[in-house]
């Protein structure tokens, strides 16, 4: 009889803060909108209806620092309701409007309904906190949650000052316990950005695992004895697992995966781009909506109406076959006389955000495997619970990024950024060790803040974004911003000349990490 074979699902929820309070109506606060309705409601709904139904699974989900910050957040809780409310009337009004098309119509009343549900199940089941939904899912058992750097900062970038990669790691742990009421087993490394340098930090923040890319592993020294398909050891004592690329790749793919099949809904047509500013009353237009009356379609012709019915049935087929393709790698991979584990790590927002379908196929693939003799769905702390003998080896610094390594986020056109985050961290580490002694309330009330700026202005969403040409301005922004809130701060903290409003203000603008202990960059 072969060994068993075991398949870990990680999905990977960030999004970077994005809070304006000083704005009425903000467009990249809808980030966190679009990400609610589409991504983390619908996983949330699946997740509880395989409960529901006792279908035996687990799976992992990192939960960054940032998105915790902001879905604890009362302002943006109550611009979500008021997002919802837009959109329920939007599609009251797209009903109208397309009354004289039976297709239309239906495909109206179909997101009339959808924004109806998660106004109900946000406001009525979950009482604006979906942080607690969360809890739940992890209390009854099918989900692991786990941490993330405090702002999801490319972490071998910050090698310069290891000061800074401690501070990231250990304040993304604090986050994590303060949010969910324990510290994290496993963490997710910011777009798996790994060197061996981080490693220490990891330990001391007592992280158990971590996942890497394929070439991670593949090129670590001495090489992995099993490949890809099993953990290893690093030499500090966190376990790296790495990522099958096979797997991944069925399914985040637009082009050779499951998500550009044409009777998938497409995600750029949107009726905010299709429809004059003075019918959409909605602010900060044209933008993404999330009614989209198109399918992906095919050949290059026009766009054809999107089926939702023809949809779901894409959705299990291709369940179906991704499937088989797990149970034919599991055949192979059990021949070698150990226990594989496959790991698939995927960002969040790609099921229901891009890929519309993505949480019924999850759904539609865990309840066809729960019946599957060959292979089951388990967790990387639940297999290193039961698979404790591994090699341990030292793995090779490597991203999930382009090319496998740093470019996205370290290239001509956002370089600019790391000579200043540098500088600023030189000058925390220098203010964090002159008063580590003798901090008043009020030496203590700045330094958090000083933190705060400092965390925000290293997210790796700035350089990303820069990178891609996407709301590159707004990051440059960012950037910008918090380095002369932080050397505002940090010039009038030295000269003993503090401005209570700038502080206060600073505080208002960005009011995440309340116990923020800016001690760690000592």
């Amino acid at each position: 009889m072969s060994n068993p074979g075991y398949l870990a699902l990680i999905l990977h929820a960030h999004l970077p803060f994005v809070r304006h309070p000083e704005h009425e109506h903000f467009l990249e606060e809808d980030w966190l909108f679009e990400a609610i309705t589409e991504t983390y409601l619908p996983l949330i709904a699946v997740m509880q209806r395989l409960a529901g139904d006792r279908v035996p699974f687990k799976v992992t989900l990192s939960v960054t620092a940032t998105l915790a910050a902001m879905l604890q957040d009362e302002l943006l809780r109550d611009r979500y309701v008021r997002h919802l409310d837009a959109l329920i009337e939007l599609s009251e009004r797209e009903i109208e409007r397309n009354a004289g098309d039976d297709q239309l119509r239906g495909l109206s009343e179909f997101y009339h309904a959808r924004f109806q549900e998660c106004r109900r199940r946000y406001v009525d089941e979950w009482r604006c906190d979906l942080i607690s939904a969360f809890r739940q899912l992890r209390d009854i058992g099918v989900l692991e949650l786990i941490g993330c750097a405090a702002t999801h900062a490319v972490l071998p970038l910050l090698e310069q000052t290891p000061e800074a990669v401690r501070a990231q790691i250990l304040i993304g742990r604090d986050e994590f316990a303060r949010v969910f009421g324990e510290e994290p087993t496993g963490f997710w490394l910011p777009e798996c950005a790994y060197s061996p340098q981080i490693d220490a930090a990891l330990q001391e923040a007592n992280v158990r695992w971590f996942a890497v890319d394929a070439h991670g592993l593949l090129f670590g020294n001495p090489q992995p004895r099993r490949a890809i398909y099993a953990p290893c050891y690093t030499p500090a004592g966190p376990a790296a697992f790495a990522r099958d690329r096979e797997s991944s790749r069925q399914v985040w793919s637009a082009h050779e995966g499951y998500p550009g099949d044409s009777a998938y809904r497409d995600f750029y047509r949107d009726v905010g781009f299709d429809q004059p500013p003075e019918y959409l009353r909605v602010a900060n237009v044209p933008k993404f909506t999330g009614i989209k009356y198109h399918r992906v379609t095919g050949g290059g012709g026009p766009k054809q109406l999107y089926n939702p019915a023809w949809a779901l049935r894409t959705a299990e087929a291709h369940a179906a076959h991704f499937l088989q393709t797990r149970r034919d790698q599991m055949r192979e991979l059990t021949r070698s006389g150990f226990d594989p584990i496959v790991v698939a790590p995927f960002d969040a927002e790609l099921f229901g955000h891009w890929w519309f379908e993505g949480p019924r196929f999850l759904e539609f693939f865990i309840r066809k495997i729960a019946s599957e003799p060959e292979f089951r769905l388990t967790t990387p702390s639940d297999y290193l619970a039961t698979h404790q003998t591994q090699q341990t080896i030292t793995p090779a610094a490597s991203t999930w990024g382009a090319n496998g390594y740093l470019e996205v986020w370290l290239n001509e056109k956002n370089s600019w950024i790391y000579p200043h985050v540098h500088a600023a961290t030189q000058r925390m580490i220098h203010l964090a060790r002159s008063h580590q002694h003798d901090a008043s309330p009020a030496d203590e009330r700045a330094l958090r803040q000083l933190a705060r700026e400092l965390l925000l202005a290293q997210a790796s969403d700035w350089p990303f974004l820069i990178n891609a040409g996407t709301a590159k301005h707004y990051a440059a922004r960012r950037v910008t911003d918090h380095l002369l809130r932080f050397t505002r701060l940090a010039e009038q903290f030295t000269a003993g000349a503090l401005d209570e409003r700038l502080l206060t203000d600073c505080e208002w603008r960005d009011n995440l990490f309340p116990d923020v202990n800016w001690r760690y960059y000592i």
